[in-house]
């Protein structure tokens, strides 16, 4: 089992920026890839990030040149720094870890709230 502690969520304005944070306990695959997804209302889940615990990264089109995902092994915790934001990227960001960076979705977090709005 795997648990994951995720903060960094909230209210942000168009342009600005936030950073998720996610910790993850228990026993994890530490040569897991670990990620982000996001879920809006009415959308699938789609994968915004992710990391391999080499530094291999895989971004989703929509985000590439604003975000930034980033992992301490150490630490198990990965890191997406989101700048530029827009209001289409206000959902549910999830944090995940799997085998797969293309999908690394063998366990999940229980969502973070960011919300883009003036």
């Amino acid at each position: 089992q795997v648990q994951f502690v995720e903060s960094g969520g909230g209210l942000v304005q168009p342009g600005g920026s936030l950073r998720l944070s996610c910790a993850a306990s228990g026993s994890i695959n530490r040569l897991y890839a670990m990620g982000w997804y996001r879920q809006a209302p009415g959308k699938q889940r789609e994968l915004v990030a992710a990391i391999t615990s080499g530094g291999r990264t895989n971004y989703a089109d929509s985000v590439k040149g604003r975000f930034t995902i980033s992992r301490d092994n150490a630490k198990n915790t990965v890191y997406l720094q989101m700048n530029s934001l827009k209001p289409e990227d206000t959902a549910v960001y999830y944090c995940s870890c799997g085998e797969l960076l293309l999908s690394p979705n063998d366990y999940w977090g229980q969502g973070t709230q960011v919300t883009v709005s003036s």
